[in-house]
Parts: C-alpha cells; structure tokens; sequence
C-alpha cells in the first residue's frame, strides 16, 4: 500500500490551478503521464539567464535583456502584414517593442502608456535602432519576482506555451512533501547528493 506522504505526488495534474482537462492532456502526453510526479520528473533540457539588467543605451545586441522601461506611443500597424510596434524607454534611450498578428486590445492591456514595465527578451539591433520582437514576458513593477532570473527550458509540445508549463511545474513543485531521505547518509555525503525536496526544486 502506497505511504500516505507520497500521496500528493499522484494527484492528477488538473489539480494544479490554471490546468483544466485541455491542458491537462496535453501534458500527459507531453509526459508520458498524468500525475504530479510525472510532471516532476520532465527534466529541462537548458536555462535562459534573465540576469543581465542593463539601461537600455547600454543594451548588447544578441543578448537577453530583462529592462524596466516606461511605456510610450503604440503605432498600431495599416494592415496585418506590418508588425505592432511600441516604443518604450527609460532615462538613457528608447528600445522598441516589436509584435507580429497582435490584438490591439491585449498590447493596449498589458502595455499601458505611461505606465512602467519589466521586459525580458532578446536585444535585436535594426538599423540605428534597438529592439525586441514579441519579448517572452512583460510584467508590472510588482510582478518582477514572476521573472526568474534563470529560466529553465524544457521540451515542449504543440497546444503548450512555455510559460503555462512553467506555471504548472512551479505549482507541483509548490504541491511536493518533505519527504524523509531514504538513502545512506553517508553516501549522499560522500556524493555531495541533495535531499529529495532541494534536488526537485533545482
């Protein structure tokens, strides 16, 4: 009979808020399973590290930018062809924001003129000017601690963006118990092997 303790770790992962049944079966298939554990145990494959915080003047082409800019004018494209462009800047220089097949709604939402935001993505250089195109996360001020300053990247799937994924291991991982080390002592020593709780939030 399974121990009690271990219980939360075969909770299905439509328990985790944000997953419902749709997505919830796409990260079974994704991970050969339905469960927390299986979630768990979909390792990542890479990390983006979001710690370079430059002024944007001193932006390196090629790099991930996490910058903390004040939101400017929205030039809203003449047809679907042309991208959506928002101008953002703080008090060294300007950076544009670049967006392809955007709602004009959902940009007006999550980019307020006036307002200041943390954006994270890829610096790209055209012409004289600076730019990132569709920048993987735009938070409020308040919200800064939702960017992770290492990003893991783990293998994905069609029907699953990143960030939803992210969201649901944070979750499970959140969902996990203290569980007792069941192996030697003396070999997690000599090994230099965290606990069981430590090694899943690494």
């Amino acid at each position: 009979m399974r121990p009690e303790i271990l219980f939360p770790l075969f909770k299905p992962v439509t328990t985790l808020p944000g997953v419902g049944p749709r997505v919830g079966s796409v990260i079974e298939k994704l991970c050969g399973g339905g469960r927390l554990l299986d979630l768990l145990f979909h390792l990542p494959t890479g990390i983006v590290d979001r710690r370079y915080a430059p002024k944007v003047a001193e932006a390196e082409a090629g790099r991930v930018a996490t910058l903390t800019v004040t939101v400017g004018p929205h030039a809203k494209p003449h047809n679907r062809r042309q991208p959506y462009k928002v101008q953002v800047s703080d008090d060294s220089g300007f950076l544009t924001l670049v967006f392809f097949h955007a709602r004009d709604d959902y940009l007006a939402k999550i980019l307020p003129e006036g307002e200041t935001r943390i954006v994270s993505g890829v610096i790209e250089r055209y012409g004289d000017n600076l730019q990132i195109t569709h920048p993987d996360h735009i938070v409020p001020v308040a919200e800064r601690d939702q960017i992770l300053k290492a990003e893991p990247v783990y293998p994905m799937t069609a029907g699953l963006s990143p960030k939803t994924f992210g969201r649901a291991v944070l979750a499970a991982i959140e969902a996990t118990p203290e569980l007792p080390d069941w192996l030697d002592p003396a070999v997690t020593a000599r090994e230099g092997w965290p606990a069981w709780r430590p090694a899943i939030e690494a």
